[in-house]
């Protein structure tokens, strides 16, 4: 009688274990298999690039004060393979410097965009590199502006140059 009793206790010991087993191999299975979409979604794409991650960098010298000389100013563009990013611009006088940030989104920014903030993007998108020397430039990035006055200046200090690559209107 006891052996059947220990025989009964084990076969239902085993078949209890054995369930175990199986409901353990089910969530090791849905666990990989969510592990998986996790990964094909926040991985690159085939090519190995992440097309969120900041890729395509371009910087434009200026002299944007008459005050000042050496194209203490700049402007910077930073995006992603969509286009999206930023673009940084820092006006430097004598006395004071100011900076902008314009949000960039598919090569085309929501503000207005000063002359070289445009090369900027442009020089950005075409791989240029972050030295990006626009045209007219003297190959350090550097481009000579004039002051702009009236309608479509960017306010006080802050001249503008003019852009033969610039689509009008």
């Amino acid at each position: 009688m006891l052996s059947i009793i220990l025989s009964v206790t084990g076969s239902l010991l085993g078949a209890s274990g054995l369930l175990l087993g199986l409901l353990a191999l089910r969530r090791a299975r849905s666990a990989v298999r969510d592990c998986r979409t996790a990964v094909q979604r926040f991985a690159p794409d085939a090519g190995g690039v992440d097309l969120r991650s900041i890729r395509d960098i371009a910087m434009v010298r200026y002299d944007a004060l008459e005050e000042m000389s050496g194209a203490r100013s700049f402007s910077l563009a930073m995006l992603n393979t969509a286009g999206d990013g930023v673009v940084l611009t820092s006006i430097n006088g004598r006395t004071e410097s100011r900076t902008y940030a314009k949000i960039v989104e598919g090569g085309e920014a929501a503000e207005a965009l000063s002359p070289e903030e445009y090369r900027a993007i442009r020089a950005a998108r075409l791989g240029q590199g972050p030295d990006g020397s626009p045209t007219g430039g003297n190959g350090l990035g550097a481009v000579s502006v004039v002051p702009a006055t009236g309608p479509g200046a960017d306010g006080p200090g802050r001249p503008r140059a003019a852009d033969p690559a610039r689509p009008k209107g």
